[in-house]
């Protein structure tokens, strides 16, 4: 078994002439061959499996005996806040930290997966360390118990890419019914990948990482590249990033590398970056902002022909800060205060050394020297629901509902061109009494110019996940997205296209562009309870339908493209690499109308529901995510 799936790893191909993709997956999965989910049955293992059991049961049960709630589904599914409200205003006395190791799950701490893998796991991997969980908490202790806030760090920990999932439980005091103490339970990811890719000999590209090295929420990631065809033949890259800095929740990256590929032009790149970042992790904090510089240029390691080859070179400066306008009052324990104002201001400076001839000094929206000053004032509301198999395989995840809407101003140049910008964006999220979970977006701006709006845009549209069907053991969950984009007097911006997330799914070409563009996609996924080697699957299928419209064409001359098909996802929730899917793409019309079939297997699909309370400003984007 373990020669034949190094065998595949190796030597599969994808679509025409697409490099295999090869993990850590498939050694983990031969390891775990021996696997089997036992109960502990000696005296000693029976002492510790009943401790761990009560971590969960025990604190819970004790809780429902005092209150009439239906407290132990609150800890897994609902609104976040809901298991800490009846507790709201006792005194946190302590705060415990207990870390799980791959053995033991959430649903149940009584049951050991005993297996190599999880053996070799707990050899080879350190949990993180208490002090860093600890440095990762805004609740203190002898404070008076907030249930929002308590909430707001469940989920801040579950965000961290080294934590697999994590439980704040309430532990009641005897004989101090207005104190409580706090039980922090976090299971980490293995958290060492090792990604690979090759075609036979002439190409070998590796990359390795440890996402919390020593257990103090620290990633270092190397990579390494060999190319035949390459001058020079081999390159390499190098990051270090640091999660919660001293306490202050600023994360710092620095990175440099001679093996990039830029997502915009696709050509080759070296360079490096640093950055620090603040996010609001909380709508108790104060600041939020960001602080980067970078500089990249594009390299010509594979002697492709002048005319074919972007030759460029820029600097990359960009600041903003953000400040939480009366929090103080939320601070004071006002928590009917649920609306929140946010005030930012942001800068940026793309500035281009070197312009590719080919762009010279016409508009581009990837090549030209831009700098924009824009302050944003963002309302917003926004509270989290607990729940499971929207993107991952019963790992936690966090859908907010609630609203925000922004507004956004300021100055924008590129190259000589400067104007006024004006922007607006509202958000609305939705939990259904019935178990769905919808998200409504619509976005608008535009630069104001000698009394005309230049680059008018608008995106407008929604995601909607059914509640979880059951049919037997196998979970369902249906999907659905629509969106419409349109664009008005475009000058600098770049057309409408459908190889992005407004478009269609795997969509590589941007010779279809428009001005107008209309997108519906739908997915129905099926998650599978049996597991292969500590493996979970669901197989899907999808269909995308998106219509271009060039400018002042009617409907029926626009041009639908569609992409339909299916595959399979499949992930250890115990590795830190991300889900694996498998998609077999067909098209029924390309820009050539040519049928188009395609196969990609891909390791970096998201496994959680990704939201955040504010960003830094921006002007409206119509071809990527914002």
């Amino acid at each position: 078994m373990f020669v034949l799936s190094c065998f595949i790893a190796f030597t599969f191909r994808i679509g025409n002439g697409r490099k295999a993709v090869f993990t850590l997956c498939c050694f983990l999965a031969c390891l775990n061959i021996h696997a089997q989910q036992t109960k502990s049955s000696s005296a000693d293992t029976s002492t510790q499996s009943h401790f761990l059991k009560g971590i969960l049961q025990q604190v819970i049960a004790s809780v429902k005996k005092n209150h009439d709630t239906a407290i132990s589904d609150l800890y897994y599914t609902g609104k976040s806040e809901a298991p800490y409200m009846p507790f709201e205003g006792k005194i946190i006395r302590h705060i415990n930290i207990k870390s799980l190791d791959f053995e033991r799950t959430f649903s149940d701490t009584s049951i050991r997966i005993v297996s190599f893998a999880s053996r070799i796991g707990n050899k080879l991997h350190i949990n993180t360390k208490e002090r860093e969980i600890r440095n990762n908490l805004f609740i203190k202790e002898r404070t008076p118990l907030n249930a929002y806030k308590v909430a707001d760090n469940e989920r801040y920990l579950r965000t961290l890419d080294y934590i697999h999932d994590a439980r704040i439980l309430i532990q009641l005091v005897h004989n101090n019914p207005d104190s409580i103490d706090l039980l922090v339970v976090t299971k980490d990811f293995f958290s060492i990948s090792v990604d690979a890719s090759s075609d036979v000999l002439n190409h070998v590209h590796v990359n390795v990482a440890e996402a919390n090295v020593a257990g103090e929420g620290q990633r270092v990631e190397v990579s390494g590249l060999y190319d035949y065809n390459r001058n020079p033949n081999f390159g390499s890259g190098l990051l270090y990033r640091k999660n919660n800095i001293g306490n202050s929740f600023i994360n710092g990256s620095a990175s440099v590398s001679s093996i990039l590929i830029d997502p915009a032009s696709h050509e080759e790149e070296s360079g490096q970056f640093i950055s620090f970042s603040r996010p609001l992790v909380s709508p108790y904090l104060h600041f939020a902002g960001g602080l980067s510089y970078s500089h990249y240029q594009a390299s010509n390691m594979y002697k492709v022909p002048d005319s074919t080859f972007f030759k460029y070179n820029y600097n990359y400066f960009d600041a903003w800060i953000g400040y939480n306008l009366g929090v103080n009052k939320l601070l004071a324990g006002k928590n009917a205060i649920r609306d929140r104002t946010f005030l930012s201001l942001r800068y940026f400076d793309y500035y281009f050394n070197n312009v590719p001839y080919q762009v010279d000094h016409n508009f581009d929206p990837l090549f030209n020297n831009r700098a924009a000053v824009l302050a944003q004032l963002t309302f917003f509301r926004q509270d989290y629901y607990k729940t499971q198999y929207i993107y991952g395989f019963g790992t936690t995840e966090d859908f907010p509902y609630g609203y925000n809407i922004a507004l956004t101003g300021g100055w924008h140049k590129q190259l000589d061109h400067e104007r006024p910008y004006l922007g607006f964006h509202a958000f609305r999220y939705f939990v259904t009494n019935s178990g769905e979970f919808i998200q409504l977006f619509f976005r608008t701006g535009g630069f104001i110019y000698n009394k005309q709006v230049q680059d008018g845009s608008l995106l407008i549209g929604g995601t909607a996940f059914s509640r979880l069907y059951f049919w037997n053991d196998i979970k369902i969950r249906q999907f659905i997205g629509f969106n419409f984009s349109a664009l008005k007097n475009r000058v600098t911006y770049a057309p409408l296209r459908i190889d992005n997330p407004y478009g269609i799914r795997g969509f590589l070409s941007d010779s279809a562009y428009a001005d107008r563009r209309i997108t519906i996609s739908l997915e129905t996924e099926f998650y599978l309870k049996p597991r292969l080697f500590g493996f979970q699957f669901a197989p899907f299928v999808y269909g995308d339908f998106s219509l271009l419209a060039p400018h002042g064409s009617l409907v029926d001359k626009s041009s639908l493209y569609s992409s339909i098909g299916g595959g399979i996802r499949t992930r250890n929730e115990n590795l830190i690499f991300e889900t694996i899917e498998l998609r077999l793409y067909f098209y029924p019309v390309t820009p050539n109308n040519v049928n188009g079939f395609k196969v990609v297997l891909n390791s970096n699909i998201r496994y959680r529901y990704i939201s955040n309370y504010v960003t830094e400003p921006d002007v409206v984007q119509l071809n990527a995510e914002q």
